[in-house]
């Protein structure tokens, strides 16, 4: 897998553009729907808007099934419903968690021998959310925000899973992961929710319209746009790009929320950030592009 190109680079942020505008138009849409119903109609427009233009994977259909249980019905259950008790931007941070799972999952399922460097940033990251836990503002939120760091072990696992998927497009795994999660989200939601039916009902157009957003922009277009990449290239080359994600949010929480992130919520959160990128940036890349041609290219 060779080095990205432009495309893939504007890509990349793209993808933490839409992600982390989603979570702030999510934290609106759950002060009007409970939070796994709005996922549920989230994958339910995906669904309905991308399985016509992607044939049926017949030989990953079952494998697909229990990827959008782990990757989509329980993360998105966890993540959202913990989003309820956190503001945008902090759940943005704590969501970057997915990566240094990501690393333990694949040291632990694929075999694969995670550096010092990488044991260091993943050490770094628990050690972050450790802080933005310990200050007195977020104490009312802790099981909120475990829900998102449960939420964050899920999308890693799922994200293993999907590595492992053979022979289908990056189109294809958004579409029918979707075609799956929906009916599982709806089952979830009738089992620990309730009040749909009237959230549904007195919902406006603006809280229809983030359905939409999440629907469209972030889950078809988002996804699309990831699945495509990690295919192509190493989760580890991809990820870095992900940093990204919490700015977006912690802006978009601030804009159109009208959030104000504290002080100490926000170094714990770049605690995170610093360990994520220990692990996703690679300082021997640098050192290569500075020598030339001295030295091979990654």
């Amino acid at each position: 897998m060779g080095k990205m190109t432009p495309l893939e680079i504007l890509m990349a942020i793209m993808v933490a553009l839409v992600w982390g505008m989603g979570i702030v138009f999510a934290k609106g849409a759950i002060e009007f729907f409970p939070p796994i119903l709005l996922m549920a109609l989230r994958f339910t427009l995906t669904a309905f808007v991308l399985v016509w233009f992607t044939r049926i994977p017949s030989g990953n259909l079952v494998y697909l099934f229990f990827i959008a249980i782990v990757a989509a019905a329980i993360q998105y259950s966890l993540t959202f419903t913990g989003l309820i008790g956190l503001e945008a931007g902090t759940a943005a941070l704590i969501v970057q968690l997915e990566v240094p799972f990501l690393v333990l999952l694949g040291a632990l399922l694929l075999s694969e021998k995670p550096g010092l460097r990488k044991w260091i940033g993943i050490a770094i990251s628990f050690c972050g959310v450790a802080l933005m836990t310990q200050h007195s503002e977020m104490g009312g939120s802790l099981t909120s925000v475990f829900l998102v760091i449960g939420g964050a072990f899920s999308w890693a696992l799922g994200q293993v899973m999907v590595r492992s998927l053979k022979n289908i497009q990056g189109m294809q795994v958004t579409a029918w992961i979707a075609v799956f999660a929906a009916p599982q989200l709806y089952v979830m939601s009738a089992i620990f929710e309730e009040g749909q039916v009237e959230a549904i009902r007195n919902a406006d157009v603006i809280v229809w319209g983030a359905v939409f957003y999440l629907g469209l922009v972030m889950t078809a277009l988002g996804y699309f746009l990831w699945n495509t990449l990690i295919r192509r290239h190493d989760v580890g080359r991809v990820a870095p790009f992900l940093l990204l994600l919490p700015f977006f949010s912690v802006v978009g929480g601030v804009l159109f929320l009208g959030e104000q992130p504290t002080l100490a919520k926000l170094t714990g959160g770049l605690v995170v950030l610093l360990g994520v990128a220990v692990i996703t940036i690679n300082p021997a890349v640098f050192a290569r592009r500075s020598v030339g041609a001295n030295l091979p290219s990654d």
